[in-house]
């Protein structure tokens, strides 16, 4: 009678050691940046990069996210497409394209533009990522109507694929010294906090539908 006793006390001990204690949480689902220096954080380092400000109001809103940072300085729409595959590893569900400053800069023709950021949008879509596209601008060095077509090019992709579009996440920000870098091309902190401020508010509502 002991011995039994003690044998059903000695499995219920090696139960309760099996059971591994601190065990990690189950890894959120992920929202992915894919951009270049002002999503990486150049000057200022990812700390502080509008996709770690994010990170926090997802926090303090309660959202289950992991945001991931995958901005490459100097990085174009055609470098964008190459890393594609391995930027949407993982349980990836949302995308934020904020891609195409530096083609504006070196003049990429428009309809490469077009293609490259098609191809992301497809490539998301297909594996039913949603996409938050976030419009740049091509400042006039390239002429007029470059700058234009480039505006344009990005309107009319969010309309042809229907995902959401965030307005130049430069706004109010390029030009302003308080905001900018000594380079005047990157944001300082508070110029990535307003960046962070203008896309959330779109972001918190394409979460909020999928959930």
């Amino acid at each position: 009678m002991m011995h039994s006793y003690g044998m059903v006390v000695l499995a219920s001990a090696i139960a309760v050691a099996a059971v591994p204690r601190g065990a990690p949480e189950a890894s959120r689902p992920r929202i992915v940046v894919l951009g270049d220096s002002l999503t990486s954080g150049r000057g200022i380092g990812s700390a502080l990069a509008f996709p770690a400000l994010l990170q926090q109001r997802l926090d303090d809103a309660g959202l289950r996210y992991e945001m991931v940072n995958a901005g490459v300085s100097g990085d174009t729409s055609s470098g964008a497409v190459r890393r594609l595959e391995r930027t949407l590893e993982g349980d990836v569900r949302v995308l934020i394209v904020a891609i195409g400053a530096n083609d504006g800069l070196r003049g990429v023709p428009v309809a490469r533009l077009n293609a490259n950021l098609s191809r992301i949008i497809e490539t998301a879509q297909a594996r039913d990522i949603s996409v938050l596209l976030c419009g740049m601008e091509a400042l006039p060095i390239h002429g007029w109507g470059y700058s234009v077509a480039f505006h344009n090019a990005y309107r009319d992709l969010a309309a042809r694929y229907q995902v959401t579009l965030v307005p130049f996440i430069l706004m109010n920000v390029i030009g302003n010294p308080q905001l900018m870098q000594r380079d005047r091309a990157h944001p300082n902190a508070e110029g990535a906090r307003m960046i962070a401020d203008s896309i959330w508010p779109y972001l918190k509502t394409l979460i909020m539908a999928k959930d």
